[in-house]
């Protein structure tokens, strides 16, 4: 973990943000995944890890706001945990390591809150996305638990993404340890992508990887040829030349700070023209996006410059026709790229998300859009220093997406449907890395992860 004064300052800060009452963080629990003694490995909370840095089922922490005290609450372990585990730290020594000298057992936790509730103070909490957590939280403030996202306080969710958007250099030091880890997974898998070889190879291998240099992969590996389907779990495919594969996947420190990087790479080592066409499409598309990164600009601004050189770069194939800013504009580009820029990261591989995505990405200045595409791009506001985001266009062609335009005759003033036809086999394309917002413009994190036309094709070929 950090040094206890990191966690500390970051408390600190919290109570400048809030007004008033107590605030509860839930640590995580164990989750049973066939019987209860077989548990799911243990991911704790990315919140409480954010202000009470201790990671392992079972714990509370709270902040008194009113008289400024600070106690987490937990279970010493007894001889029948020390059969199994061996000897454990006490809480009290594993408080004083992240600056807390208060303590208490974790049944004293339902009688603070209800001492508080009695009282009618007010209780911040964040919205819980686990059942277990879901039913401890209910019990403890006595509401039904359909009634808990009614009760969440929107001045702490606002408090804590305030906080944890902005990243100190410890912060960026983990992502970038965990970037390093995705390029040695990235590479590799680029090795490995050989015809007649199943994705499940490549997909255990890179796992294997990640595990072997941190924590777990910090998400599902998204490994395929089929490429068009964007977040594709499957992994049963046998590659074939002439394909392309995509891989997206990324990693997690031991303090659980995630890298995410996404590579598509030719079968065989070789891109065909047709395939090196899109690519370096996509590829212009993520280099001008990241070179007009500033702090002050909305990144919707920066999603419509990508969607703009992706049009360019389409119309240049005869894919696209008309006039480009009209065409997206009107959202013709999202047949091809139906997602979002990009997205925060963090403690979460896609940053806070548990607490709302208008909250993390839209504010009164930026609204978030309901139209196809734009809708799903997860984060439109003023980008700020240390920042830490995604940049990950791509192009899709998605046959039944195709259809459902094709038939409809949809923004057809910009789509060629009879050139677009010849790509329904092609899959997709997406380049993703991750950057830190800077004084001066954007720093791509990590060590360089190949992707440039030559440099995927060296990697692929070097034996």
């Amino acid at each position: 973990m950090f040094p206890a004064k990191v966690y500390s300052d970051r408390r600190a800060m919290l109570r400048k943000e809030l007004s008033k009452g107590l605030v509860l963080f839930l640590g995580n629990q164990d989750s049973a995944f066939n019987y209860p003694a077989n548990t799911y490995s243990f991911r704790q909370d990315s919140s409480f890890l954010y202000f009470f840095g201790l990671d392992h089922p079972d714990l509370a922490g709270v902040i008194d706001l009113d008289d400024g005290t600070e106690q987490i609450f937990g279970n010493d372990v007894d001889i029948d945990d020390i059969i199994w585990m061996g000897r454990q730290p006490t809480i009290d020594e594993q408080a004083l390591n992240v600056g807390v000298d208060t303590t208490a057992p974790l049944k004293e936790l339902a009688v603070l809150i209800k001492d508080a509730r009695e009282k009618g103070r007010m209780i911040h909490f964040l919205p819980p996305y686990r059942g277990e957590t879901i039913l401890w939280l209910s019990d403890l403030m006595d509401l039904d638990h359909l009634k808990l996202r009614e009760n969440v306080s929107i001045e702490l969710i606002k408090g804590v993404i305030k906080l944890r958007m902005v990243k100190d250099d410890l912060e960026i030091k983990e992502i970038e340890k965990m970037i390093d880890v995705a390029w040695l997974m990235h590479t590799t898998a680029m090795k490995m992508a050989k015809a007649g070889v199943v994705e499940q190879e490549i997909a255990g291998l890179i796992e294997g990887i990640a595990l072997s240099h941190g924590a777990p992969v910090s998400f599902p590996v998204i490994l395929s040829i089929n490429g068009q389907t964007l977040h594709n779990h499957y992994h049963g495919n046998t590659l074939t030349e002439g394909r392309m594969l995509v891989i997206d996947a990324g990693c997690e420190s031991g303090l659980h700070y995630a890298s995410d990087i996404t590579r598509t790479v030719p079968v065989g080592g070789k891109f065909s023209e047709r395939q090196k066409e899109i690519y370096e499409t996509v590829l212009n598309a993520n280099l001008a996006a990241t070179a007009a990164v500033r702090i002050g600009i909305p990144f919707r601004e920066i999603h419509l410059l990508a969607a703009t050189e992706i049009v360019k770069g389409l119309k240049t194939l005869g894919i696209m026709k008309g006039d480009i800013r009209e065409a997206v504009r009107k959202g013709a580009h999202t047949l091809f790229f139906p997602h979002g820029l990009g997205h925060p990261m963090g403690l979460d591989v896609h940053d806070l998300e548990g607490m709302g995505e208008n909250f993390v990405g839209y504010d009164h200045e930026v609204i978030r859009s309901k139209e196809f595409g734009l809708a799903f791009l997860r984060f439109g506001r003023k980008l700020q220093k240390n920042f830490v985001m995604t940049i990950e266009p791509g192009i899709y062609f998605i046959p039944e997406l195709i259809d459902i335009w094709k038939n409809e005759n949809k923004l057809a003033e910009f789509i060629n449907y009879d050139k677009v036809e010849t790509y329904k086999d092609f899959g997709g394309i997406r380049i993703e890395d991750d950057i830190l917002v800077t004084d001066t413009g954007a720093r791509v994190l990590g060590k360089p992860i190949p992707k440039t036309v030559a440099d995927v094709e060296k990697t692929m070929n070097d034996n």
